[in-house]
């Protein structure tokens, strides 16, 4: 008979969503620290700077590495997903 879900199996962990212009799904990025990188796209963000900069990551999830321009980021997301 299989076991009941307890709390203790479930893990949590938190993901930055980098929303892009003309796309309607989110990138979903894992990394090393988060709130980091949620942080220096907010900032890239609020600078509303014309002149287009490369973003470059490497990442934890399905996703290894990303390249994005800043000019293209519309909005940004964390998100905290239960995992077993």
């Amino acid at each position: 008979m299989p076991q009941p879900f307890s709390q203790g199996n479930i893990k949590k962990r938190l993901s930055v969503l980098v929303f892009l212009k003309g796309t309607t799904a989110p990138i979903v990025l894992y990394v090393e620290d988060p709130m980091a990188l949620y942080d220096e796209l907010t900032q890239i963000l609020k600078l509303n700077s014309p002149t287009p900069r490369l973003i470059e990551k490497n990442t934890l999830g399905p996703v290894k590495k990303v390249c994005i321009q800043s000019t293209s980021i519309c909005a940004v997301a964390m998100q905290e997903e239960q995992y077993m």
